[in-house]
């Protein structure tokens, strides 16, 4: 039983606060704030009429550590789930540092000027998480997240050695809107206009964003089109399975979406760089963000599903070995279930559970870690309990070349 502090109002955050709240039994005491504190009083009168429980709720500026100290010294939670901007992920660390609180996010820092995510600059922080007796859970939610743990729990119980790891997004639902973005469109937009990376004998390859693609067939879903990203996760899991000589993040787009990509970016809207207009400065995709349909307004009436897994080629007892694990999550469903659309559900969800974890002590431990560095098999077994479940397929034919 245990009190937490919730720090972000959309789309994700609706469903933390949502999932925590049907698993009372460790979330006692549920706090959600925002900077904009409406978005959190919707959320807290939709989860007490659903599932009956009260959330507090409260009106922060996660930008600024004094306030988020004040607030966090005043509540006394235990943990402290960050489901704000990835730009805000060090000064909510400096908060929990400073008042002595766990913390846990699903995804990495950013500069809000630069187009760059990584994680060396939160890895810094390990010493003073380690000293202080806290943990910090770094890219909790699905890819970064699950795909981790995926990847640890294949390394545990299917390979001696992993050589080839391919984590495949496919978005298959349909929305019905001409162009939007199913989490924040400012983050979306920066992460799929930056050049893609991939990690290959030892050392990082850049390609052209967008450059490298191909059909592949995904469970219930068919055939889509997939491209190769540079995604987060990939920093840390070549780090910790170093057996690994090739890994790639692929997601699927519609050529609908491209094109209207295309043409934001031709016209300047995806710039991060602030222009002059009418006396003062904004920037053009913040401002793009502002008039795109809001992923937290997007689950009503979506069809299809989602799929993502880990597609890994190894050995095991000498012998090589393909493997596939995925999970495929319907938007529909979701909506039915937390007023939700599946992609922020399949971040929404494992945040709940990786904050389980640590308040239950099965991953409780003093540092910075991410997901793969713990034992995957508690979080798998909650992964089939709460909505997520998975799927492993071995010695299937896999849709990529290897060595």
């Amino acid at each position: 039983m245990s009190k937490i502090l919730i720090i972000g109002a959309g789309g994700v955050g609706g469903v933390v606060t949502h999932k925590c709240a049907m698993n009372s039994d460790v979330f006692s005491d549920i706090t959600l704030a925002s900077r904009t504190k409406s978005k959190c009083d919707r959320i807290a009168k939709e989860v007490k009429a659903m599932h009956g429980v009260d959330v507090a709720t409260a009106a922060i500026d996660a930008d600024d550590v004094p306030e988020l100290a004040a607030l966090i010294r005043d509540l006394k939670p235990k943990l402290v789930i960050n489901v704000a901007l990835p730009y805000q992920d060090l000064p909510i660390m400096d908060a929990c540092l400073e008042t002595g609180v766990n913390y846990l996010d699903t995804a990495n820092y950013e500069p809000i000027d630069e187009a760059k995510f990584q994680y060396s600059w939160q890895w810094a922080y390990r010493e003073r998480f380690e000293e202080a007796g806290l943990m910090a859970l770094l890219g909790c939610g699905f890819d970064p997240g699950v795909t981790g743990v995926f990847t640890a729990y294949a390394a545990k119980h299917h390979f001696d050695e992993m050589h080839y790891l391919d984590i495949v997004d496919c978005n298959g639902g349909d929305h019905g809107k001409a162009f939007a973005t199913n989490f924040n469109p400012e983050i979306n937009i920066r992460e799929i206009t930056q050049p893609g990376r991939y990690w290959l004998d030892g050392k990082w390859v850049e390609i052209p964003a967008m450059s490298e693609h191909k059909p592949i067939d995904y469970p219930s879903v068919g055939v889509r089109e997939s491209y190769v990203l540079y995604h987060e996760e990939l920093e840390s899991l070549v780090q910790n399975f170093p057996t690994l000589k090739r890994a790639r993040f692929w997601m699927t787009f519609g050529q609908e979406y491209i094109t209207h990509l295309r043409v934001l970016q031709n016209v300047g809207m995806t710039s991060i760089v602030p222009i002059e207009y009418e006396g003062q400065k904004i920037v053009p995709l913040q401002f793009l963000k502002a008039v795109l349909p809001k992923p937290e307004e997007l689950g009503e009436n979506y069809t299809g599903e989602t799929s993502i897994g880990c597609q890994i080629q190894g050995i095991e007892n000498g012998q090589p070995k393909s493997y596939y694990i995925y999970n495929n999550c319907s938007h529909a469903a979701c909506y039915r279930e937390v007023r939700s659309q599946a992609v922020s559900y399949t971040t929404g969800v494992p945040a709940m559970i990786g904050a389980k974890m640590m308040l239950t002590e099965a991953w409780m431990k003093p540092g910075v870690h991410n997901v793969e560095e713990l034992d995957p098999d508690p979080f798998m077994a909650q992964l089939n309990e709460q909505g997520l479940p998975w799927v492993e397929q071995v010695g299937l034919t896999l849709p990529h070349d290897y060595d």
